[in-house]
């Protein structure tokens, strides 16, 4: 009797130093970013349909460039994660391709438009998605980070025995630039040949 008396309070303690809730926590926590990433990529795609109407009014006329942004952001709206993606890594890959077009197209318009930079309006969406694109970058930093206490949480000890046995918990996938030339910083031209 005296053996039962203490072996039910090992066992919880056991039990409980094993992530059964510790490992749902930091699960619902990185989906969590993953969303406030999501939410921001929201926000950039709202932002570029007033952009590209500033753009058509400063050029009066339709061009491959303005096609690309609409194109672009089309796209990238199209592919969606939800949080039971954030394991598999190639529809990770899918979605970061799709935001990196909409970067790249941005950058396109810039170039064939230099004279915008003295539009008011211009400048002030350029602005507003600068700061989108930070917002962006924060937030996946963010996910990164939870996505790291995550994976570091079921693959330790006590934590990692909870996790596989109660959880059947998979490592998710960090954010990673896979567009080309994300490993370099862009070249900025001023359409001033020097």
């Amino acid at each position: 009797m005296t053996a039962r008396f203490y072996a039910a309070p090992l066992l919880a303690l056991a039990v409980s130093g094993c992530g059964l809730n510790s490992v749902p926590v930091a699960q619902e926590n990185a989906k969590a970013r993953w969303a406030d990433v999501q939410n921001e990529y929201q926000r950039r795609a709202d932002l570029i349909p007033n952009l590209v109407a500033t753009v058509k009014g400063y050029a009066k006329q339709e061009s491959d460039v303005l096609i690309g942004v609409t194109q672009a952001r089309a796209g990238a709206s199209r592919v969606q994660l939800s949080g039971d993606d954030l394991t598999d890594p190639a529809k990770m890959q899918q979605f970061e391709r799709a935001q990196g077009a909409v970067t790249l197209s941005l950058q396109r318009l810039q170039e064939a438009y230099p004279d915008l930079k003295s539009n008011q309006n211009f400048l002030s969406l350029q602005s507003q998605l600068e700061g989108t694109e930070n917002r962006i970058t924060i937030a996946r930093r963010d996910y990164n980070g939870a996505v790291q206490a995550y994976n570091t949480r079921i693959r330790t000890f006590p934590d990692a025995i909870g996790a596989k046995i109660f959880h059947g918990a998979q490592p998710m996938v960090p954010f990673q630039a896979t567009a080309p030339g994300a490993d370099t910083a862009p070249s900025v031209s001023f359409g001033n040949a020097s």
